[in-house]
């Protein structure tokens, strides 16, 4: 079971129903605190850092390997089959969607439920689709990030943030940042800011959640309504939080949006 301890994966919770935690760039499970518990009395809850975050053993890290978001779903198809799990309820936020949705695709047959938090399968303008970064955008961010990576940091975490009125929110995302293995960190955003996951949205027949806020400067409602458009089987709802990290910034109502389609679900 070489995934438990390469992905420092942690679990506790009284229920028998599994529920997956993935975290986003540049963070770790520590970003779940806030949510998590809110489930362990009737779910068995599953936290894990990708490779490269957190504890994880970043000996394990290949280039090869997390050259494209399906190295990162492998991993998680390789915890839930060494935790022995099936009715997998899959949380993932921001790049964790898609990988999410990448592992459903993989194994069908591991997973229940999908909950994307705001996601987004392109993060780059195309011919009919609105997305939140031109490729110059995302070309200085990626040279930025080469350049200097705490400066970067500091320029990009408020912005991802949002919430302008909390700065401690994005001062702990900064940190967040920081603690990452820079060259981990600058390969990883670069298969994740570059990747293009359309055209995997059809293979998708896991029901799924969207979480969309508003205000996202990294997934606009543009991108959420073009998901719950191409994904079968898909809910959506926008929530009152704004910014890209709810997990954060608004637990409460993100908590209770799960809960409320988990329920509708049963």
């Amino acid at each position: 079971m070489k995934s438990l301890l390469r992905n420092n994966v942690r679990e506790y919770g009284s229920g028998s129903t599994p529920m997956l935690f993935a975290h986003g760039f540049g963070c770790d499970q520590g970003m779940w605190r806030f949510v998590a518990p809110a489930f362990e009395q009737d779910h068995r809850v599953i936290l894990f850092d990708h490779v490269g975050a957190g504890a994880s053993d970043t000996s394990c890290y290949s280039r090869e390997k997390y050259g494209t978001l399906s190295g990162y779903a492998d991993d998680i198809v390789e915890i839930c089959t060494d935790l022995g799990l099936r009715n997998v309820v899959f949380v993932g936020h921001s790049v964790s969607a898609m990988i999410g949705v990448l592992a459903a695709i993989k194994a069908p047959h591991l997973f229940s439920r999908l909950i994307l938090v705001a996601p987004s399968p392109r993060y780059i303008h195309d011919v009919d689709y609105q997305s939140a970064f031109t490729q110059k955008d995302i070309e200085g961010l990626l040279e930025l990030m080469d350049a200097n990576f705490m400066a970067w940091s500091s320029i990009v975490a408020p912005t991802i943030m949002g919430n302008p009125d909390r700065p401690a929110l994005s001062e702990e995302l900064n940190g967040s940042f920081c603690r990452t293995d820079h060259h981990i960190a600058s390969h990883f955003a670069r298969v994740t800011f570059l990747s293009d996951n359309r055209s995997d949205l059809p293979k998708l027949s896991c029901p799924s959640l969207i979480l969309q806020c508003s205000q996202d400067a990294i997934a606009p409602e543009s991108v959420g309504d073009y998901l719950h458009r191409h994904l079968a089987h898909s809910a959506m709802q926008k929530l009152r939080a704004t910014g890209h990290c709810p997990n954060l910034s608004a637990p409460e109502e993100m908590i209770a949006a799960i809960r409320l389609y988990l329920a509708s679900q049963n």
